[in-house]
């Protein structure tokens, strides 16, 4: 995708270096940055921090910091310690065990000495089969956009936290058929909830602002009244893991869009990769909700008057506050799942009837 006019990947090695380069999401939409991970460390703190998010962009920023890793150290001790480190950083998402699996599968049988260029060409091949994988969901997630055009000029489309390309290496899940749709040159229109307390709805609206795509931010409780009426065409999210069964975690109020959309008639469509699902995981009931900090709620951020960041406590230190990060979004409520494979319905079925190898797995 592009920022101020230039293709851009969210993260990228950089040549000679030994490091990587990420965009600090925690900075953006104020902002517009790049920060240098030289250090299994930096690339934990980044994970955890945030400054790295969305569950494929995860997965990949966790390959390279077993690459960073394996410049530190190259023995088993410190590829199974930096895995074990980097799987701690976030709970929710599979795509962070997956990549640390592939890693691990890839390296262990090596020799010492051949560790290092390995790690960095399985890393770089992970990030680039995750841009190959969005930009097929955004070729089979835009058939399903096509055949809504007939409805209204532009298509109304409903999203919620941040699934764009900011979330992966490049074009993004929930919003690839988006961006697929615009470039086709289909009317389109997007309303980003803000999606509180992470506020990654701001960063939905920064980067359609920079493709140039129509759209309106809106307070996430404004969310069921726009089903309601009428004004939506489709919802469109991504997640951070799928069960076997279909059923989806994703961001914190995905569950509210969905009953309002399952209640308004209008359709809900989950986009996710491979590396998203998890047939090792039954059910949605089995899949652990990350808790984050308290501060999430009881500090906002910004920029004052004058245009300096800052920080606003808008509730005491001592306040009790529950802060999950995501929720759980029944198989029965989602009436499509994109994946980079095609789409199919959200079941133990539709999934293996596209990754029918998990049948022998």
């Amino acid at each position: 995708m592009k920022v101020n006019g230039i293709p851009t990947r969210t993260i990228r090695p950089l040549a000679d270096a030994l490091a990587v380069e990420i965009i600090d999401q925690t900075a953006l939409p104020h902002d517009y940055r790049w920060l240098r991970l030289a250090s299994l460390r930096d690339a934990a703190h980044a994970i955890c921090s945030m400054q790295v998010r969305g569950a494929p962009l995860i997965g990949v920023s966790a390959a390279y910091g077993v690459a960073l890793a394996m410049v530190q150290g190259d023995d088993d001790a410190t590829l199974l310690a930096a895995c074990e480190t980097l799987a701690a950083t976030r709970p929710t998402a599979v795509n962070l065990r997956w990549a640390l699996t592939r890693m691990r599968k890839r390296l262990l049988p090596l020799a010492r000495s051949a560790r290092v260029d390995a790690a960095w060409q399985e890393a770089a091949s992970i990030a680039d089969e995750d841009v190959e994988q969005c930009r097929q969901i955004g070729c089979h997630g835009l058939r399903l956009l096509r055949s809504a055009t007939s409805t209204r000029r532009p298509l109304q489309i409903m999203t919620h936290c941040n699934a764009g390309w900011l979330a992966t290496v490049d074009h993004g899940t929930a919003l690839a058929p988006v961006y697929a749709a615009f470039d086709e040159g289909i009317d389109v229109h997007v309303w980003v909830s803000e999606t509180r307390p992470r506020n990654q709805g701001l960063l939905t609206a920064w980067e359609l602002a920079q493709h140039g795509v129509p759209h309106t931010l809106i307070a996430d409780n404004a969310a069921g009244l726009l089903l309601r009426r009428g004004d939506i065409d489709a919802v469109i999210v991504g997640a951070d893991r799928i069960a076997a069964n279909g059923d989806v975690a994703n961001k914190i109020g995905t569950y509210l869009k969905a009953l309002a959309a399952r209640a308004s008639g209008v359709p809900f469509y989950v986009a996710a990769p491979r590396s998203t699902i998890d047939f090792a995981c039954p059910s949605g009931e089995t899949i652990p909700i990350e808790e984050r900090a308290a501060d999430e709620l009881r500090v906002v951020h910004g920029r004052d008057r004058a245009g300096q960041r800052g920080q606003l406590r808008q509730l005491a230190a001592d306040e009790a506050v529950v802060n999950p990060a995501f929720d759980v979004t029944p198989a029965s409520l989602v009436s499509t799942l994109i994946s980079e494979r095609g789409c199919c319905p959200a079941s133990d079925q539709g999934l293996r009837r596209l990754y029918g190898e998990e049948l022998h797995a």
